[in-house]
């Protein structure tokens, strides 16, 4: 989060979080609430013991429809190594954008509806996969919801303040979505978010999302939650940030996200970098994301680099996320390791300014996640 002299876009809820004391910073090119007045800390356990509200609307929300009988699905598989044929409608998938050498240009989120694809890109990437969504579909039509906005209200009292103005939702599965309405708003609701709490987004038209923002925040177990508390809380979920702890430099397999990849996708390929994952599945990869904890108090950011010894020199990796996790009540982080180090509990040694840190490895996530199933 940089300042920039370029001009930023602002999300329908700019004004309400502005009224609301936020603090905004540049992101991705908006300007976002990193916090509120009350600060992270207090947002990151509000969300983990109430419902928070995020605005994620800097993220691209889109549209895939099959021309002439095309299913979406399969014309989708093409950029995709995820699963789509099997879901059925209104389930939804974690997949990622792959290129020819198998490092992740994006990851996204997928929902199969009757007619067609919803996808939710990351706002960084949104232009750019968009672009080879159109590009490289052109059996499909593509729509960007520009329209529209998206709420995320996570936590473990999410479900019974969203349930009070839409009723139904409840009833959602995790990693399931379908179209709702409120006071006569068309809404599209998924019971999924990136916090490792049970939770929903919610896309509404721009012209209604502040109504709908100040509806949720009028009940006394929601707050709102900035970037700040969204990043703590992932971390502690376990969970990748892109242009982080996954990249164009690195493949699904090094990023322990193989489990996204389905027995036929394997064995099939038919998505960029096949070849190189499917090589990665079989042989193992060179190095491997791990879940890191430092010992002592201090938190280790991203870029910190990772040793076997205390005299530090012998390199196994780097930091790609690190802070303090409120919920641990100590300092975690992520990291790739070589892959002979990455066994649980394995001593590493990480350079804080010139000093060695002792740190181990630890299983993901570091807070249990407590999705509905």
């Amino acid at each position: 989060m940089t300042e920039t002299d370029t001009p930023l876009h602002t999300t329908a809820l700019d004004g309400l979080h502005r009224s609301l004391s936020a603090r905004m910073v540049p992101f991705a090119g908006y300007a976002m609430p990193v916090q509120y007045p009350t600060g992270i800390l207090t947002e990151h356990t509000w969300t983990r013991d109430n419902a928070g509200l995020f605005d994620v609307s800097h993220m691209g929300q889109v549209t895939i429809r099959g021309k002439d009988g095309t299913d979406p699905a399969v014309a989708l598989e093409r950029l995709v190594p995820g699963d789509l044929q099997i879901l059925k409608i209104g389930r939804m998938r974690y997949t990622m954008l792959t290129q020819a050498d198998g490092g992740i240009l994006d990851d996204l989120m997928v929902t199969k509806l009757e007619d067609r694809l919803f996808v939710v890109v990351n706002a960084g990437c949104k232009t750019q996969d968009i672009d080879r969504f159109r590009a490289e579909l052109t059996d499909c039509d593509i729509l960007e919801h520009s329209d529209a906005a998206l709420l995320a209200l996570q936590g473990p009292k999410a479900v019974e303040v969203l349930k009070a103005l839409v009723p139904g939702v409840e009833a959602l599965a995790f990693l399931s979505g379908a179209e709702f309405a409120w006071n006569g708003v068309a809404l599209f609701i998924t019971r999924s978010g990136y916090t490792g709490e049970d939770g929903f987004e919610i896309s509404v038209p721009n012209a209604s999302a502040e109504a709908l923002a100040q509806a949720l925040l009028a009940h006394d177990a929601v707050k709102p939650i900035g970037l700040g508390a969204r990043d703590s809380l992932r971390l502690e979920a376990g969970l990748c940030l892109y242009g982080h702890d996954i990249t164009e430099g690195t493949s699904p397999i090094e990023a322990d996200l193989a489990w996204t990849i389905s027995k036929r996708r394997r064995a099939e390929g038919g998505f960029p970098g096949d070849t190189v994952i499917q090589t990665q599945l079989l042989d193992g990869p060179a190095r491997r994301r791990v879940g890191i904890k430092p010992e002592g108090r201090a938190p280790v950011r991203e870029g910190a680099k990772i040793y076997a010894d205390a005299g530090l020199t012998e390199a196994l990796g780097v930091i790609t996320s690190g802070g303090f996790g409120p919920s641990v009540q100590g300092p975690v982080a992520m990291g790739y390791v070589a892959a002979s180090h990455t066994a649980p509990d394995r001593t590493l040694f990480l350079d804080l300014r010139g000093k060695p840190v002792p740190a181990h490895v630890a299983p993901l996530p570091f807070t249990p996640h407590r999705y509905v199933r």
